[in-house]
């Protein structure tokens, strides 16, 4: 008697019970984990291992190809599961630490996207979060008016956008708060007289720029920039993302907006001419759609997203930065000057702007590994 082959309906079933045997898996993964980061946490080891990351990499592309199992597809993988692990790890931390514990903060613009995050995570330190924003609900610890508070909070976090978080540097510093109070703002720049307007009064003073958005999860692999503004109230401020896997990084306010010109204000330029040029080609998206490559895909998922952030933030961070004009004008040139090299079917000079581009890029991605 023969075997009747297996059906569709059986397959799919199969396939059903492989799934749930992952999911089960990577249950069973997060487990072992927690056990981890216990041992971790007992002899003083750093949440994150990077030279232990590489190991399980390199050991799932191996074990891929032995069972006939895309590498790069493995790898994937275990980059998806470590991220998630990191992100549980980092989740714990932060709040197993209790850094504000029996303390206040106030949020000035903390119904704004950045401005709830900073309310999360002082939140979830165990802080007494006090959210003061005209946006706020009417709610426990909700005010239209941050003037409305009694201002003894132990962190006061202005997150508005830079005008107006000049203007509250300077009422808070008439004020003098007791608590440490710093900005999130993406320049320094506009913030200038207000910063030191607080410094004259003796306020503990900070300035933060976290490099990341307001729906960042997992801080391993981000930056928070510090302003040195005075080592008490800096050392304060850092102590907020110790229980954290960020980079902290402390620099003076113009070598700040000197650098943020060309990692924000340039990087922001090149996709808002790329997305202008598109959309005034007179060229339909379908169209374009049908012949796009990986390279235009690529840019087209970061430029989408720039167009989708806030206008007004991304106008303050290219006109109201003192060091923004050195970066478009740099991009000026360097179109103009590929522009020459193609017009005069110059090839040395085209070939030399790539290798040069190169090289910066491979020195760049040396350096950052160096650093892990």
């Amino acid at each position: 008697m023969t075997d009747h082959p297996e059906t569709l309906k059986d397959l799919r079933h199969k396939l059903d019970g492989i799934d749930h045997r992952l999911l089960e898996l990577i249950a069973e993964r997060q487990a072992t984990i927690r056990e981890i980061v216990r041992a971790k946490r007992s002899t003083g080891f750093p949440l994150r291992d990077y030279q232990r990351e590489r190991e399980v990499f390199q050991g799932a592309r191996a074990k891929a190809e032995a069972v006939g199992v895309s590498p790069q597809v493995a790898e994937s993988m275990m980059r998806l599961l470590i991220r998630y692990s990191l992100t549980l790890q980092e989740r714990n931390a932060v709040t197993d630490g209790r850094h504000g514990g029996g303390r206040r903060a106030l949020v000035i613009g903390g119904a704004g996207k950045m401005g709830g995050w900073f309310a999360q995570f002082l939140y979830t330190q165990g802080f007494e979060v006090e959210i003061a924003d005209p946006r706020a609900p009417a709610a426990a610890n909700g005010k239209a008016d941050w003037r409305d508070t009694d201002l003894k909070q132990d962190y006061i976090v202005v997150a508005a956008p830079l005008n107006a978080t000049n203007e509250v540097l300077h009422e808070l510093a008439a004020r003098r708060p007791p608590g440490v109070v710093f900005d999130v703002g993406s320049l320094k720049s506009p913030l200038r007289s207000g910063l030191a307007a607080l410094s004259a009064a003796g306020v503990q003073v900070a300035s933060l720029h976290p490099m990341f958005g307001p729906d960042a999860e997992l801080l391993s692999g981000r930056h928070v920039i510090f302003i040195d503004l005075g080592a008490e109230a800096l050392e304060k401020a850092r102590a907020l993302f110790a229980p954290t896997m960020a980079e902290q990084v402390v620099m003076t306010l113009e070598e700040h907006d000197r650098l943020i010109a060309y990692v924000l204000g340039l990087s922001h330029a090149v996709n808002i001419a790329f997305f202008t040029v598109l959309a005034e080609s007179g060229e339909a998206a379908p169209k374009l759609a049908q012949l796009s490559s990986t390279t235009f895909d690529a840019q087209l998922d970061v430029a989408r997203r720039v167009a989708q952030e806030n206008p007004d933030l991304y106008y303050e961070i290219q006109s109201l930065n003192d060091y923004g004009g050195e970066s478009l004008a740099a991009l000026s040139q360097a179109v103009q000057r590929l522009r020459g090299a193609v017009g005069a079917r110059d090839r040395d000079t085209f070939v030399a702007l790539m290798r040069a581009g190169r090289d910066y890029l491979t020195e760049r991605r040396r350096e950052a590994d160096r650093r892990r």
